[in-house]
């Protein structure tokens, strides 16, 4: 492994003002030799509260990590709670790809027994019941509630209280000894929340972080055996064109 290393954080959103935050939540934790780049794509959904928006970030996710294996980048952190394209991703990239949602599940459990989510908006919280389900972290998760606060008005004058809010409801309906945030744009809530409801509570975002920086220090990286094996050669015609995976890799990436 080369000195230093080269973390792409990529915002599924197209909103850079989210981009940003996660940007700096990301440095926080990175630690010494830890470079974050902080992207997110060039076309998508302004906030992710949708199945559709979910199907179409994921595209703007394949595009930062085709862009940075070009690059160099030596690890990818997914930020939206959902995980979009996290498999696809992984399929991709040659360093460890690390989703939020699933970083903050096993961070979760590392400091508490049982655990309940707080996340944005009550059509999201099945998304978030399938992915407990799929990472195996169902038992552990005592429920998940939201504070119905639309993404893009997370940072809104009062924003905070609400989830706080939530999150104290949270804690004393499902008796749980912590607590995840459902959203990267909450990323910078950490302290005064847990502060304010006297549990641990994770967000996924730096939790995704140090595991993904972690990863790369430990020399792992994503099995290429069988299901994340890179995609079979084949055509890919239509809008989707520079997407073709050839013999040789990936196509020649357009970063304009």
């Amino acid at each position: 492994m080369r000195d230093g290393i080269r973390l792409r954080v990529v915002n599924p959103n197209t909103t850079r003002a989210m981009t940003d935050l996660i940007g700096r939540s990301a440095r926080v934790v990175a630690g010494p030799g830890v470079t974050v780049e902080a992207v997110q794509p060039t076309t998508g959904p302004a906030s992710i509260e949708s199945h559709y928006e979910e199907a179409l970030a994921a595209v703007g996710v394949l595009e930062q990590v085709r862009v940075g294996e070009v690059d160099g980048v030596d690890a990818y952190v997914v930020a939206c709670f959902g995980d979009p394209g996290l498999d696809a991703a992984r399929e991709l990239a040659h360093g460890p790809v690390v989703g939020i949602a699933e970083a903050a599940f096993h961070a979760a459990t590392l400091v508490a027994r049982r655990f309940s989510v707080v996340t944005s908006l009550g059509r999201t919280v099945g998304r978030a019941h399938e992915l407990l389900d799929r990472y195996g972290f169902a038992g552990a998760c005592a429920g998940v509630h939201a504070c119905e606060i639309p993404v893009l008005q997370i940072e809104a004058p009062g924003a905070l209280d609400r989830v706080t809010a939530a999150c104290r409801a949270a804690v004393e309906a499902d008796d749980v000894d912590a607590l995840v945030l459902g959203c990267a744009g909450m990323a910078g809530y950490t302290g005064r929340i847990s502060d304010a409801v006297g549990v641990p509570v994770v967000d996924g975002v730096t939790a995704a972080t140090t595991f993904a920086a972690a990863l790369v220090r430990a020399g792992l990286r994503t099995s290429e055996r069988s299901e994340y094996a890179r995609p079979p050669t084949k055509a890919v015609p239509g809008l989707l064109q520079d997407f073709a995976v050839g013999p040789a890799g990936l196509t020649a990436v357009a970063t304009g």
